[in-house]
C-alpha cells in the first residue's frame, strides 16, 4: 500500500481474501485521488468491509434524504447523487429546522424559476439593465402583470473554503431581500464542482456571461466607482442601474456601511448587485434591525445558519461525490468511529512539522480523541493467528488526515503501526498530500471538496484555527470541532486545542464599525448572540 510499511507478519489462508480487496481498493482510489495514503493498521478495517459490506451502519438506517424538509423533492436523483444520499453517510443533524426557513426556501425556489437565467423575466431584466447603462429609458415598460426581478451576482475570490462561506452569506442576503442569487464563474476552476441547488430544468444559478451588460466583473475592486462605498460617499445620486458590494478583507469604512441601515437603503432600489467577499459575513446581517425579526424566524437557534444553508446549497457534483464515497467505502465505512483531523499551516503563524505533530498528539491525548499506545512488542510468527483474532475483536477507529503536508500521516500511522493501542484498532488514512494550494485549478478544487465531504462524514472533527476549509467541514458535519490553536513563537500553545463554543464559522474580518458615529466599534459586544471568535481576535461569530 502506498505510504504504508511492509508487514513483517505472515498471513494465514483466511487473510488472503481481504488482502486482495486491499489491492483493488487502493488501485481504485489511487486513480481517483492520485495520492491515497493508508496506514498498515487498515487490514482489519478492510477485512470488515469485505465481510460486512459497505456503508455507515447506524445513521443510514434512519437517514432522511430531504433533511426534514430542507431539500426540495423536485429533483432527478440521478442528476445529482449527493443531494439525497448525503444523509446515508453523515450523522443525523441534531439541530432543528424551522418551518419558516423551509417555507422561505420553497418561496425562493419559485422566485428563481420565475426570474433565473433562461426565463422571459430574466431576459427583460437584462434588457432593462443594458438600456439603463446606455442612458436610455427602458422601451420595455413594466405592466401590472410583469415581474420586476432583482439580482445579486456572487463572484469568486480566494480558496474553496472562502468561496463556499461567502456564497452561503450571499444566499442568505438574497433570501432577506427577495433577490435571485447568480454565481459568476469567470474561469473553469469551479466547473463540475457542485450541482444546481435550485429545482427547475428551465434555469440555472450560473450567470450567463455572453452578452451580459456588466463587463469586467473579475476586475471590480475597492476603488470601483460603482461600489457601494463610493456611492454612499458621494451622497444622493440618482438610483444606479447596478452597484458593486465590496466585502473583501481590504474593505474601507464606507464599504462597511453595507452593515448599516443607510447602506441598505441605498441598495434597496438597485435591481442588480455584484458582490465579492472572502468572508462569512452572515453575523454582520444580524447587526441590521430591518432583518432581525426575519432572521429570528428563520433561525431560532442562531448558531445553525451555515449548517442548514450549507447542507441546502452545496451538493458535490457526481464526479466529486464519486471520489468521496468510493474512498469512504473502501477505507472508512467499517470503523465504529471516524476522527477527522484537518491541518492547515499559515505563513503568518509558522510552526515546524515536528511541533505541529506534537500539538496534534497533545490535543488527541489530552481530550481522549485517540487512544494511548502500548509499548512496542513484535509478535512471534506462532501467535499471528491469535493476534489477528484479537485485532478483529477490538473496536475500530479510523483517523482521516486532511492536509497539504504528508508528514502528519507518516508520523501518526507509524505511531500506531509500531505500538498499537490496547482496546482499539487505529487505522490512519490520507487521501492526498498536494504540497501547495492551487485554487485556480479545477482538479485541485475537486479533490479539496471531496476531502471536505469526507471530513463532514466524521464523528469527531479536529480543525485548524482560522481555516475556512475547517469551518465548512464542521458546519456540514454539524459538529463543534476541537480547534488546533495558532502556535506561540513557533511552539505548541497551551492548551493545544479547544472545543469550539459553536459550529458556526467565524466572520474573520468583521466591520467593527459604529453606524451612528461613523467610528470604530467592537461588534463582539453589541448583542449577546455575537461574540469574538475563539481563534480570531478581530473576528465575530454567532453563538447560542
Amino acid at each position: 500500500m502506498e505510504g504504508g510499511k511492509p508487514s513483517t507478519q505472515r498471513h494465514s489462508s483466511g487473510a488472503v481474501r481481504p488482502i486482495v480487496l486491499v489491492v483493488v481498493a487502493v488501485s481504485l482510489v489511487v486513480v481517483l485521488f492520485m495520492a491515497t495514503r493508508v496506514s498498515p493498521g487498515c487490514r482489519p478495517l478492510l477485512k470488515a468491509v469485505y465481510q460486512q459490506g459497505l456503508g455507515r451502519a447506524g445513521p443510514s438506517a434512519t437517514a432522511d434524504p430531504l433533511l426534514g424538509g430542507l431539500l426540495s423533492p423536485d429533483f432527478d436523483d440521478r442528476s445529482c447523487l449527493s443531494r439525497y444520499r448525503a444523509s446515508l453517510y453523515r450523522q443525523p443533524s441534531l439541530h432543528n429546522l424551522s418551518s419558516h426557513l423551509v417555507s422561505r426556501l420553497r418561496r425562493y425556489e419559485s422566485l428563481h424559476q420565475l426570474c433565473g437565467p433562461g426565463t422571459p423575466a430574466y431576459s427583460r431584466a437584462v434588457a432593462r439593465l443594458r438600456e439603463a447603462m446606455d442612458g436610455h429609458a427602458s422601451s420595455n415598460s413594466t405592466s401590472s402583470s410583469d415581474t420586476e426581478c432583482s439580482y445579486i451576482i456572487w463572484t469568486p475570490v480566494e480558496g474553496l473554503g472562502n468561496r463556499i462561506l461567502s456564497t452561503a452569506s450571499a444566499f442568505l442576503y438574497a433570501l432577506l431581500t427577495d433577490r435571485v442569487l447568480l454565481v459568476h464563474h469567470p474561469a473553469d476552476d469551479l466547473n463540475d464542482m457542485f450541482c444546481e441547488p435550485f429545482p427547475g430544468s428551465n434555469t440555472t444559478w450560473v450567470l450567463p456571461e455572453e452578452g451580459f451588460a456588466i463587463q469586467g466583473i473579475k476586475g471590480l475592486n475597492v476603488r470601483t466607482r460603482e461600489s457601494l462605498g463610493n456611492a454612499v460617499g458621494r451622497g444622493r445620486d440618482p438610483p444606479a442601474p447596478w452597484l458593486y458590494v465590496h466585502l473583501q478583507t481590504d474593505y474601507k469604512p464606507d464599504d462597511r456601511r453595507f452593515f448599516c441601515d443607510d447602506g441598505q437603503e441605498t441598495l434597496r432600489g438597485v435591481r442588480w448587485l455584484v458582490l465579492r467577499s472572502d468572508n462569512y459575513f452572515v453575523p454582520g446581517l444580524f447587526f441590521l434591525p430591518r432583518y432581525e425579526e426575519e432572521l429570528v424566524r428563520l433561525f431560532p437557534r442562531r448558531d445553525t445558519v451555515f449548517h442548514h444553508l450549507g447542507r441546502y446549497l452545496f451538493h458535490p457534483s457526481n464526479t466529486v461525490w464519486g471520489m468521496a464515497t468510493r474512498y469512504y467505502s473502501s477505507y472508512l465505512a467499517p470503523a465504529e468511529e471516524r476522527v477527522g483531523v484537518q491541518v492547515r499551516e499559515f505563513k503568518y503563524a509558522r510552526i515546524s512539522a515536528d511541533e505541529r505533530y506534537k500539538q496534534i498528539i497533545s490535543c488527541a491525548s489530552r481530550e481522549s480523541l485517540l487512544p494511548a499506545v502500548e509499548n512496542a512488542t513484535l509478535p512471534s510468527s506462532a501467535s499471528d493467528h491469535h493476534q489477528e483474532q484479537e485485532q478483529e475483536q477490538k473496536k475500530r477507529k479510523a483517523v482521516l488526515i486532511v492536509s497539504l503536508n504528508g508528514d502528519y500521516y507518516d508520523k501518526l500511522s507509524s505511531l500506531y503501526y509500531e505500538h498499537g493501542a490496547a482496546a482499539v484498532t487505529v487505522s490512519v488514512f490520507q487521501p492526498t498530500h498536494l504540497g501547495t494550494q492551487h485554487s485556480e485549478k479545477r482538479q485541485h478544487n475537486q479533490k479539496a471538496l471531496a476531502e471536505i465531504v469526507l471530513l463532514s462524514f466524521s464523528d469527531v472533527v479536529v480543525t485548524s484555527a482560522q481555516s475556512t476549509f475547517g469551518y465548512v467541514s464542521q458546519g456540514l458535519a454539524g459538529l463543534r470541532p476541537w480547534v488546533l490553536m495558532l502556535p506561540v513563537d513557533g511552539k505548541v500553545p497551551d492548551p493545544p486545542c479547544r472545543l469550539a463554543s459553536t459550529i458556526e464559522p467565524c466572520f474573520m474580518k468583521a466591520p467593527h464599525y459604529d453606524c451612528r458615529t461613523r467610528g470604530d466599534s467592537d461588534n463582539g459586544k453589541l448583542v449577546p448572540y455575537i461574540r469574538q471568535c475563539e481563534d480570531v481576535s478581530y473576528g465575530v461569530q454567532l453563538v447560542e
